[in-house]
């Protein structure tokens, strides 16, 4: 099943795509890369202990059951959510394009919000007033465009931005279940963003947002808009991760500049030397947007509204992984070479695939089988790194 096929889910269909992104060492990447081998759901879900065993797992590979599934599906009705697969007309069609796309978002709100062109604006948890007034207003002209306003519903800018936006549809994207308020004080906004916009995540209801459940909510911020505004960001910030994830997908990114005294305002500078668009008011990031898109990441000319920052990384960006079929396998040998030029710090597949020179189907079905199998994990931005809890011996 190919991910541009698109068509809405029954229950049963929506409950195979539940147990199959549930289970142990499923992805995004991965998920869609089981249905290009497999063909559907149910076929990869079969399939999963025997690959996971094939590239050395020493343990029989944990597979959601359905009575799992059901269960996360009737807690989600139950709290007044809905769960959106990419192969759906109402999932976002930007976020869509990523090869790392969700194949599940559960939504509380509105799903009708997520089909808005939308612009993100995210940057510091400690923001001065001034950043936080000059967020909100910025939201608020951004929406009375049009456009949704996408958010991570965070102290500081995040927050001035959802609140600028409302009453008109803003977006909050979480890096815990949607049903988990982050932080405790944001619980009206939480209430007003699904009354007037809405609440997604990846994340089964109840998750407790932790650290390394950000980044992937960043590249999800990102990935929903056309274009990224940082307002505030220190040297080394998540919003500078968002912003890198923006730039990796095609999407322009803007950045409030600010005093160079001011370390909040550090990041947003260093992003514009890097060739983001200086912006000091919504009309200009309005004007940009109406303006020809850039070319998408990857591609060989980017448009004339791409920014430098765009065009950098859009020349490091690798195209999506291709399908992997059963035509195409890696052997234990091609597995175990790749382990070994792998370490704990993530690597760009196309470097792995420059490094070994495999031929990049055989380097996907390589990757897919080792992260089936514990031995490797994936990484926002078609990246990857070793993990080495898992045994080392040869494969």
């Amino acid at each position: 099943m190919q991910p541009n096929t698109i068509k809405p889910l029954d229950d049963e269909a929506r409950l195979a795509w539940l147990r199959l992104i549930r289970s142990e060492n499923v992805g995004p990447v991965v998920f869609r890369q089981l249905l290009d081998r497999f063909g559907s759901p149910a076929a990869a879900l079969s399939a999963l202990p025997e690959v996971a065993a094939r590239a050395g797992g020493k343990r029989r590979i944990r597979v959601c059951s359905e009575a799992d599934a059901e269960a996360e599906m009737t807690a989600t009705r139950r709290a007044g959510a809905s769960l959106l697969a990419w192969c759906e007309p109402t999932y976002p069609a930007l976020l869509r394009e990523l090869e790392d796309a969700p194949p599940l978002l559960i939504v509380l709100g509105d799903p009708a919000a997520l089909s808005a062109p939308a612009v993100g604006i995210v940057g510091a948890r400690n923001a001065s007033a001034n950043g936080r007034r000059f967020a909100q207003g910025l939201a608020a002209e951004i929406a009375e465009a049009g456009y949704a306003v996408v958010s991570g519903m965070a102290r500081g800018i995040d927050t001035a931005a959802h609140l600028g936006a409302l009453p008109r549809p803003s977006v909050a994207v979480l890096a815990g279940g949607v049903d988990v308020v982050y932080p405790p004080e944001n619980d009206r906004l939480h209430r007003d963003l699904q009354e007037k916009g809405a609440v997604i995540s990846e994340m089964p209801l109840g998750t407790k947002p932790q650290a390394r459940h950000f980044p992937r909510r960043n590249r999800l911020i990102s990935g929903l808009s056309c274009g990224l505004v940082i307002v505030e960001a220190a040297k080394r910030s998540g919003s500078l991760i968002t912003a890198r994830f923006a730039a990796e997908q095609g999407r322009d990114v803007f950045a409030v500049p600010g005093s160079p005294l001011d370390p909040r305002a550090a990041g947003c500078n260093h992003l514009i030397r890097e060739g983001a668009t200086l912006v000091e008011s919504a009309a200009q990031i309005l004007d940009d947007l109406r303006a020809p898109s850039p070319a998408p990441a990857g591609s060989s000319a980017p448009g004339p509204a791409a920014t430098g920052l765009q065009q950098a990384s859009a020349s490091q960006a690798p195209p999506p992984p291709p399908a992997v079929s059963d035509g195409v396998e890696a052997g234990p040998n091609e597995r175990r070479d790749l382990e070994e030029l792998l370490g704990p710090e993530p690597i760009m597949v196309d470097e792995l695939v420059r490094l070994s020179g495999l031929p990049i189907g055989v380097v996907h079905s390589a990757l897919l089988d080792l992260e089936l199998a514990g031995r490797i994990e994936r990484h926002p931005g078609n990246r990857v790194a070793r993990l080495y809890k898992a045994p080392a011996d040869l494969l």
